[in-house]
């Protein structure tokens, strides 16, 4: 019986490692040892399965070299695992909050959280764990806007409606904007959310809010955020993700901004979560090889 062939973009983590290695007998593993666009064209070709880790690019270029016998492809990335980034997200961007607010180091006195309306954009997974931790610095209440309307009740996570803090759907974004003193970024990026966080957006909130960006950059209008931030709309904002990155210009306005807080997309950046990743990632492509249904599968 001949191997499947197997390209994995990067080194593992020992129990994801492990995974694959169990199955040398039919898999012929193939792994790069650094992130040389040219070595994967090169080692893609023949593959039945490909696991691409977190800053690899899969497109048309790459599904040709692979060829026609490509069977599955698996992602070291949110869309492609079941949850196991919520708390590792939740902390940094409660970190975010803080830092934007006390602009730590930078400022005498400041806002705090303690009796402030929290706005979320957006109400999974992840801005429900914010909330879980930010109802311990004593919040007045909490409102979102989502596509998805309805209470957030999920079976595995914090009642959170019934912790004595109302949480309410906002009725627009101009609501959120208004009465938020903190809001939190954490939805999808698509062609209706992109740049939805705009000069209207900050024109609305309160002078002594924070806004804190955890989902991607282009949801927020950068040039509007540099300009809310230098005619002092709001008091601050925190931003994980911004919008061109990994590629941002040593100049560019926002790094230069003091009173944003800018780190570089390390939301996920914990041991325990990249473990969980990566072993996820692994038993996605090995279901896919075996016809087994993927987390998130899409069929091409």
């Amino acid at each position: 019986m001949s191997k499947s062939k197997v390209v994995v973009t990067r080194n593992l983590v020992a129990d994801a490692k492990y995974l694959l290695d169990a199955r040398v007998d039919r898999l012929d593993i193939v792994q790069w040892q650094s992130d040389m666009r040219s070595w994967l064209l090169e080692n893609v070709a023949g593959a039945a399965g490909l696991l691409v880790m977190v800053s690899g690019t899969i497109n048309e270029e790459l599904l040709e070299a692979a060829g026609a016998q490509l069977k599955a492809v698996a992602t070291f990335t949110a869309a492609q695992i079941t949850d196991c980034l919520s708390d590792a997200v939740a902390d940094l961007a409660v970190m975010l909050a803080l830092m934007a607010q006390r602009r730590v180091g930078k400022s005498m006195v400041s806002p705090q959280i303690r009796g402030a309306t929290m706005g979320f954009l957006d109400f999974g997974r992840i801005p429900q764990a914010v909330l879980k931790r930010l109802i311990a610095f004593g919040i007045k209440r909490a409102i979102y806007v989502t596509s998805q309307p309805g209470k957030p009740v999920r079976e595995d996570y914090y009642d959170l409606c019934g912790s004595g803090t109302p949480v309410d759907v906002a009725c627009d974004l101009d609501q959120m904007a208004n009465e938020s003193g903190l809001v939190i970024v954490g939805c999808a990026l698509t062609p209706e959310t992109k740049h939805v966080i705009s000069t209207h957006f900050f024109s609305k909130m309160k002078t002594t809010a924070v806004i804190v960006n955890i989902a991607r950059g282009p949801i927020i209008d950068t040039n509007a955020l540099v300009e809310a931030l230098n005619q002092h709309p709001i008091f601050g904002a925190g931003l994980d993700v911004i919008k061109d990155e990994p590629s941002v210009a040593a100049d560019h306005p926002i790094l230069k901004q003091p009173r944003c807080v800018v780190l570089p997309r390390i939301g996920s950046a914990t041991f325990q979560a990249r473990e969980q990743m990566a072993i996820q990632s692994v038993q996605n492509l090995l279901a896919g090889l075996t016809g087994e249904d993927m987390v998130n599968e899409w069929n091409m």
